[in-house]
């Protein structure tokens, strides 16, 4: 239960239902609402398993990619069947704010709307709203756990490129928080790349040194958590690994020398797209599954 005088607990009784379709038994809904950390309206995505309608659920949190919006993953991953078989909540939120008329927002695909990044910036005029990591670290879950059947102890997380990075930040900077994590074709090293360096830049200032604390690789090489058991799939005709956008070798390397467990998958033929993850999504629904439901 939320003390009242939370800011959290205000914005828990003010989510606006947007959208609600039955789908594989439960109930695929999109909601909106203030958002404390973001200072603008946000939407997100919720998939309701029928076994949330009698027991507390965990909960799968899903991050996308680079100009997406909530409604990507939820019309084109095909989750909900195996999320309903499992019994697992899933919530996709958006990239990032939107419409908080700050200069530039919206002038680049890869920079401003729909690639927040999932960092907190700390660089004028970014900061007040760009603050994506805050939001889905602790916003998000506050609002899933106070107003649907989530239960708190049990979520995991995942993600696609710009989301997968997220996902895997938000795993190793907080510890034993995620019960696993998953990424398909992710941003495995930001600082090294022209995306995450051109979003660095912007929302982080030139201190590169600040951009460590959102670069998978350079936080896994300084892990020191509860074991992991990392899953990725990386499509073999990507042409973002081609180009050096991805760099998942990095991060295989700076695991590896942490002995942190990871299974990465290159699927031949496959691209960058949600053909892809659709195709082994379930593969992924069962890898969270394990440790969501153990």
């Amino acid at each position: 239960m939320l003390c009242l005088s939370c800011p959290f607990a205000k914005l828990s009784m003010a989510l606006t239902q947007v959208s609600s379709n039955k789908c594989a038994g439960g109930y695929q809904k999109v909601y909106e609402h203030e958002s404390v950390e973001l200072q603008c309206k946000m939407k997100f995505a919720v998939y309701l398993p029928p076994k949330a309608e009698t027991d507390k659920c965990p909960v799968f949190y899903w991050l996308s990619g680079l100009t997406c919006t909530e409604q990507n993953f939820i019309t084109k991953a095909g989750a909900q069947q195996a999320a309903a078989d499992n019994g697992i909540i899933i919530v996709a939120p958006d990239t990032s704010p939107r419409g908080c008329g700050i200069e530039g927002e919206d002038e680049s695909w890869d920079f401003g709307t729909g690639a927040g990044f999932y960092v907190d910036a700390t660089e004028e005029p970014w900061k007040n709203n760009y603050r994506m990591y805050s939001y889905v670290t602790e916003e998000l879950p506050k609002l899933i756990n106070s107003n649907f059947a989530a239960d708190p102890d049990r979520m995991s997380i995942s993600g696609h490129s710009m989301g997968g990075h997220g996902a895997l930040v938000c795993t190793l900077r907080n510890p034993g928080r995620y019960k696993t994590v998953s990424a398909f074709a992710p941003i495995c090293n930001p600082i090294g790349c022209p995306w995450g360096q051109k979003a660095f830049a912007g929302y982080l200032g030139a201190d590169k040194s600040t951009w460590e604390a959102y670069d998978a690789t350079v936080l896994a090489a300084s892990y020191d958590g509860p074991k992991l058991d990392i899953l990725i799939d990386q499509g073999g005709d990507d042409q973002f690994l081609s180009s050096s956008q991805l760099l998942p070798d990095h991060l295989i390397a700076a695991c590896s020398a942490k002995k942190i467990p990871v299974v990465f998958r290159r699927q031949p033929g496959y691209d960058h797209s949600y053909f892809f993850i659709y195709s082994f999504m379930s593969d992924h629904i069962k890898h969270h599954a394990k440790y969501l439901n153990a």
